[in-house]
């Protein structure tokens, strides 16, 4: 599913990901933790491509069989819209919009129509538990209930795979264990992959895999 080699990343004279290699197969759910400054949420920004890597000789990144640096800008984004799912510690919904609408968003953007666009998704706001929320804006849902609306956003178009920053770090206590029992939930429903980058170690320990980065490596 994804297969990362020689991942270096630098800014200015500081080298914050050292040759990282990573393979994540179909299906599984990988956590990475580590301290503040190791270099987990770059490492998950350039697998989620949302940024490159430092060119080195040797570096690839492969997602679903795509040679990611391959692409053209054009092409990249097309590729990220339709199967790459994100869901952010701050669950970035738009406030002017109702849930159905921030839901619906990634469809419009692939030109899905909107009659599309709104049946699934009320079927992941119905899976969810939030179909009698679908007309309310993010102001009037509770923390949980906006990050599920997240989730569902993350889900619209089928991607092949989920990237999760810290996706229970706003949230309380009781409502970070249903988002934490969700992602397995999804991974049984949808046969989702999912790599989360979190300080919570419940969630880290409940992963199939969980890998420790240390001074932008990760070490075993």
């Amino acid at each position: 599913m994804i297969l990362a080699k020689n991942i270096h990343k630098y800014y200015g004279d500081l080298h914050v990901l050292k040759s990282v290699d990573l393979h994540i197969k179909k299906s599984e759910i990988v956590s990475i933790v580590g301290a503040s400054g190791a270099g987990k949420t770059t490492l998950l920004q350039i697998l989620g491509t949302l940024d490159r890597p430092s060119r080195n000789d040797g570096t690839e990144l492969a997602i679903n069989g795509t040679d990611i640096y391959s692409l053209s800008s054009k092409e990249l984004s097309r590729f990220r819209n339709r199967n790459i799912g994100f869901i952010f510690q701050f669950h970035q919904l738009l406030p002017e919009f109702t849930a159905l609408e921030n839901i619906c968003i990634p469809a419009f953007i692939s030109n899905t129509s909107k009659k599309d666009a709104e049946k699934r998704a009320m079927e992941l706001l119905g899976f969810l538990g939030l179909q009698n929320r679908a007309s309310h804006k993010p102001g009037e849902l509770s923390g949980g209930e906006q990050q599920r609306i997240a989730v569902a956003r993350s889900l619209i178009n089928n991607p092949a795979v989920i990237f999760a920053d810290e996706p229970s770090g706003n949230l309380d206590s009781e409502s970070a264990e249903n988002l934490h029992k969700l992602f397995f939930r999804l991974r049984e429903e949808f046969d989702q992959t999912f790599v989360i980058v979190t300080h919570n170690e419940d969630l880290a320990d409940m992963a199939d895999r969980k890998l420790t980065m240390v001074d932008g490596a990760i070490v075993h």
